[in-house]
């Protein structure tokens, strides 16, 4: 990921003392979606019951509104706790198509101080193959250092 250090430091410096989680999301989500031209699509679904993300914050096109923890790329990610790079959406069993245009997708999960999963970071790309392990070992600095201080 371009820069990933300086995106660390800038998103930490902008997020410094916050602990609401949806203005943290929104800060974040905006910060990332811009620093990078893969980034198509940038968000984050939030636990909101037991087995169900809802949209939070993003930038890009429409998002798809729920996703089961059983369906889908983000719904992997939510149920296994586990880091999800999709070099090919079409070739990932029930990926769900919120939007025509993903061809790649990153997601993470997102934890609070005390280890509970709050949400998962969505990234899609209009890129085949757009993301890297070395992106998700970056993000994932990123998303501990904002929200691992945060109470549920």
């Amino acid at each position: 990921m371009a820069e990933h250090e300086a995106l660390r430091a800038r998103i930490r410096s902008l997020t410094e003392g916050e602990t609401d989680q949806v203005a943290l999301m929104a800060t974040v989500v905006c910060e990332l979606h811009h620093s990078d031209a893969r980034f198509d699509w940038t968000g984050f679904y939030r636990v909101t019951e037991p087995g169900l993300l809802k949209i939070g914050p993003y930038q890009g096109g429409h998002g798809c509104l729920a996703i089961p923890f059983e369906r889908g790329v983000c719904g992997a990610c939510a149920r296994t706790g586990e880091p999800q790079i999709v070099v090919d959406v079409e070739a990932f069993p029930d990926h769900i198509a919120c939007s025509s245009s993903t061809r790649s997708e990153l997601v993470l999960p997102v934890r609070d101080a005390s280890g509970a999963l709050i949400a998962v970071l969505d990234i899609d790309s209009d890129r085949p193959a757009a993301f890297t392990e070395a992106d998700a070992e970056a993000l994932a600095q990123i998303l501990e250092d904002v929200f691992g201080h945060v109470a549920a």
